[in-house]
């Protein structure tokens, strides 16, 4: 069967495609913004790429169309599809009915961590030998792949809120019915397709309800957003997962499965499991939201028969995922970092994780407001202190953002500009950092290719030096 993907280059249309092409159908795909690292994975697969959204992509006229949820009526391959009368159906439909059939689903839902946190899951089974599926947003470390159909009873979902398509606006997570649930937090994101977090709630509320009696739900125990999904409705066992301190056992509220740091970091924590310490992670990573994750990824892994040790060990050798505080290169003892922050939140806790690392070290943050929520200014209010661990902010204005970044320079509590041009931005980088400094470069986008373009820069004016 031949299957053309509209919008392959995003992070789960593109796994799609991987899943597709290992069944054995012929794939092809288009998309209006191609740009690594999806495009590159999707190349070095021998998948066909097209620029743009052209009708005469469509011929000779494939078996069917998947059609990634960026696209909407008036997009010129859409109207040919209808016109013509192809097939066609969303991502998560055709996830559900011909991979996920017949497998032991784990889905990772949450508004935060779910690349990660499933990409960690991924690791431990596969480390454990079950060879596990899985479709990962993101591109993973570890794995040559961002999904593959794996050879064992498992798979390993990144389980998204986001619509299905222009004609599904149900939620992608509602089609995937997991028997292992981690619902790693909840707040208000994606203000483009719901109201309010009440709306975001009731797709969880739906996704709860797909959940088997004899599956299991994973979530924190401190996220009323969640305690309010269950209270409409919860048919699973649910065990809850909790952070500490050292010593601190006694001030978090009853959970089954505890974290406790041993590092300001993050780099250590021990497991402990109903009151039992059970096993210690020592890895490379940083910030506690990744102990969180790495925590929901032995629980989710334990739930599906892993011994707590030998998952606990699996993390400690986590490589972790392109576009999560990826070390990109160090130039003249300057780090330079690429991470995916979408969200106040997300650049916060980025933040503090790297600062535990670093100490007084200084830190740049460069930071593109690109996500469609952080576009209509759902999230400016929180902006200005979400990189208060920041020494340096430098806000860049892209082309379309439709309100002014100033206001939350104004409110920073750390030195912040705004900047409307990235050679701007690369020249006061190079100029002012120094021995020791790391920058860490945010967006859900390719920034321009600011990254290469800003350790090129470095390695000019260091001569040349790494």
């Amino acid at each position: 069967m031949h299957i053309h993907i509209l919008g392959i280059c995003g992070t789960f249309m593109g796994s799609l495609a991987l899943l597709a092409r290992d069944l054995g159908h012929q794939v092809s795909g288009s998309d209006a913004g191609v740009y690594p690292p999806m495009s590159t994975q999707l190349a070095a697969q021998g998948i066909t790429l097209m620029e743009g959204y052209k009708p005469e992509h469509l011929t000779p006229r494939p078996d069917l169309v998947v059609i990634g949820n960026a696209m909407s009526r008036g997009n010129p391959a859409v109207e040919h599809v209808l016109d013509e009368g192809i097939p066609y159906t969303s991502g998560p439909a055709w996830l559900a009915q011909h991979v996920l059939q017949g497998r032991h689903v784990i889905g990772v839902a949450g508004t935060h961590g779910k690349t990660t946190t499933t990409t960690m899951t991924a690791w431990v089974l596969e480390q454990a030998g079950l060879a596990p599926g899985f479709l990962i947003g993101g591109v993973p470390q570890g794995f040559d792949a961002s999904a593959r159909l794996g050879g064992g009873r498992y798979f390993v979902v990144e389980s998204d809120e986001y619509d299905s398509a222009f004609f599904d606006k149900r939620s992608k997570f509602v089609h995937y019915a997991p028997r292992t649930a981690i619902l790693n937090n909840l707040e208000f994101d994606h203000a483009d397709i719901f109201d309010d977090l009440a709306a975001i709630q009731r797709q969880f509320h739906h996704l709860v309800r797909t959940i088997p009696g004899q599956g299991r739900i994973l979530l924190p125990a401190d996220e009323p957003a969640l305690d309010e999904v269950l209270a409409k409705g919860c048919w699973t066992p649910v065990e809850r997962m909790a952070l500490t301190g050292a010593g601190e056992a006694g001030t978090v509220p009853p959970a089954a499965w505890r974290a406790e740091t041993l590092a300001a970091d993050g780099s250590r924590y021990a497991i402990w499991r109903a009151g039992e310490r059970v096993a210690e992670v020592s890895w490379a990573h940083t910030g506690l939201h990744n102990v969180r994750n790495g925590l929901a990824a032995i629980a989710a892994a334990a739930h599906v028969g892993v011994p707590v040790t030998a998952a606990a060990d699996a993390l400690s050798a986590f490589p972790g995922v392109k576009r999560r505080m990826e070390l990109l290169g160090t130039v003249g003892g300057i780090a330079v970092y690429d991470d995916f922050a979408h969200h106040p939140t997300a650049i916060r806790t980025t933040l503090e994780g790297l600062r535990g690392r670093v100490g007084e070290r200084r830190i740049w943050a460069v930071i593109e407001p690109r996500s469609n929520t952080m576009r209509m200014g759902a999230h400016k209010d929180g902006l200005a202190d979400s990189a208060s661990a920041a020494d340096e902010v430098i806000w860049y204005q892209p082309p379309g953002l439709d309100w002014d970044l100033s206001p939350v320079v104004a409110a920073s509590p750390v030195p912040a500009q705004v900047a409307s041009d990235i050679a701007a931005v690369i020249a006061r980088v190079v100029a002012e950092a120094r021995d020791g400094d790391a920058v860490v470069v945010m967006s859900n986008g390719a920034f321009g290719g600011i990254h290469q373009k800003l350790l090129a820069a470095l390695r000019e004016r260091h001569g040349g030096a790494a």
